[in-house]
């Protein structure tokens, strides 16, 4: 009796335990599911905004090819979704400050005379991947940066003409448009999916051949290589990869096993120019919020934390007795910015953002990338040992960039300050408008230099930036699209350029 007894609270254990476990289980698989329809919001969104359904060719035998690590199944995939790209700058009329000669300091004001020059037309090349199946193609800003005309060559030998939807300088990324149907496309994955080590084909259509495939393994994730100076507020989260990428790849496909997209190629690293060892892509889920806003605004519609920091380490750890080894160092909080108002500080090291564990800055750069101005983010922050959790409104960047925005900070490529009391009585100035943080752009492009005071655009008188925004309008709609600027520089030295808006 005892015996039997034993063997039955023995069995009952057994399946009470196996219950207990199966409930974990369910647990388990119910937070993974949540997480998982969180990361698949984004696509389901960019599928709606774009003709992207299931394009059954792309999963078939994916399983298979996992296992066999055959890649000829994503390069057949592939290549006929990749594009070859020519952009043509056509010739243009600059007005080019000239040395004074001596009969300027006698008989003239002594700046020297605007000579005219016509620049030789320019023609670039470069790849791109058609992301639908009505013609909206995924290329590098750069790529197509200034050009005049946009020509692209389908595998297949077909030529289009394509529109420019919109840029967005800070990711290097930009949206075009061709008119055609039931074309090739390449579906994008999550790219947070993809793992190091993991085979990847980067796919190009340089010299209009046809589409070349070359194969290779992901080296790192979330790399940030500076290679855009910083400027703009440059977000850089590349995907490394050994897979060899020249520069007429630029714009073309990183794919996964599956034939999906991971990334878009944007750059090499090489001292000579050609490929050396390491190509790096834009990962697709950043890709995805870009040509979102660029398809529905011209623009993209950026969330800003508003904070200056780097990555984290060992040593900055000790140093500043941090208590951690990862994560993004907050050296300063922007006033007026998102993270002040939420409380987040200097020597905060930021360690996670909602559920995603945030490594360094490329990480914490791509993620608030992928954010829309006014959603709430959760920031999980280290301060003084002690981790912490801050509640975070995300607030619009101070400028939007692309090809819909008119603001005229964008398009000359410098901010401005109404000049101060102090500058006017010294230069015994009425009025003027000073150049700040020059970057590229019209007046860069002219030789004017930071700190150059605008006194008149077009014979206005410039006292705002409404004031030069309003003269940019009406010569941006003139035949010749020539702004004529009075300055002066704070030396007193007096100085005109003529700003070409072509």
């Amino acid at each position: 009796m005892k015996k039997n007894f034993v063997k039955v609270f023995g069995f009952l254990a057994i399946i009470a335990v196996a219950a207990i476990a199966g409930g974990v289980t369910a647990y388990k698989i119910t937070n993974n599911n949540t997480k998982v329809q969180e990361e698949r919001s984004l696509t389901r969104e960019f599928n709606n905004e774009f003709q992207v359904g299931n394009n059954a060719t792309l999963v078939s035998n994916s399983s298979q090819q996992q296992e066999r690590v055959d890649l000829t199944y994503a390069a057949e995939t592939s290549v006929h979704a990749v594009v070859h790209i020519k952009s043509v700058e056509h010739s243009k009329t600059r007005y080019v400050q000239q040395m004074p000669d001596i009969f300027d300091f006698f008989f003239g004001d002594g700046t020297g005379r605007q000579r005219k020059v016509e620049t030789e037309p320019r023609v670039g090349m470069g790849s791109g991947v058609i992301i639908s199946s009505d013609g909206y193609i995924v290329t590098n800003n750069h790529v197509i940066e200034g050009a005049d005309e946009i020509d692209v060559t389908l595998n297949d030998k077909r030529e289009y003409t394509a529109r420019l939807v919109g840029t967005d300088p800070t990711t290097d990324i930009a949206l075009l448009k061709i008119e055609a149907e039931e074309l090739p496309y390449l579906t994008l994955s999550n790219s947070d999916d993809i793992k190091v080590g993991e085979w990847v084909l980067a796919v190009g259509n340089p010299f209009n051949l046809s589409s070349t495939v070359t194969a290779g393994i992901v080296s790192a994730k979330a790399r940030n290589l500076n290679i855009y100076g910083g400027t703009n507020g440059s977000i850089e989260s590349f995907i490394q990869t050994d897979a060899a990428i020249n520069r007429g790849n630029s714009g073309g496909a990183l794919v996964n096993t599956k034939g999906e997209l991971v990334g878009i190629n944007a750059a090499i690293y090489s001292p000579t120019g050609v490929y050396s060892g390491y190509g790096f892509a834009i990962p697709t889920n950043l890709v995805k919020a870009v040509v979102l806003d660029l398809k529905k605004f011209g623009a993209v519609q950026r969330a800003q934390l508003g904070i200056m920091g780097g990555d984290n380490n060992a040593e900055l750890s000790k140093e500043k007795n941090l208590g951690v080894n990862y994560g993004v160092f907050v050296s300063k909080v922007m006033d007026g910015g998102s993270a002040k108002d939420a409380g987040i500080k200097e020597n905060d090291v930021i360690i996670g953002i909602n559920d995603k564990k945030i490594n360094s800055m490329g990480e914490l750069q791509e993620t608030i990338a992928m954010s829309k101005p006014g959603s709430v983010i959760n920031v999980k922050v280290i301060r003084d040992g002690k981790e912490k959790t801050i509640e975070v409104t995300l607030k619009k960047n101070k400028e939007v960039s692309g090809v819909g925005d008119t603001k005229t900070s964008n398009l000359l490529g410098a901010k401005f300050e109404k000049i101060d009391k102090d500058t006017k009585s010294r230069l015994k100035l009425e009025n003027g408008l000073e150049v700040k943080e020059l970057s590229n752009g019209r007046l860069r492009d002219a030789g004017i230099q930071e700190g150059f005071i605008i006194l008149k655009a077009n014979n206005k008188l410039i006292s705002s930036e409404k004031d030069l925004e309003e003269v940019v309008k009406a010569a941006s709609a003139s035949d010749d699209k020539v702004v004529f600027i009075t300055g002066v520089y704070p030396s007193g030295r007096k100085v005109y350029f003529a700003i070409d808006l072509r």
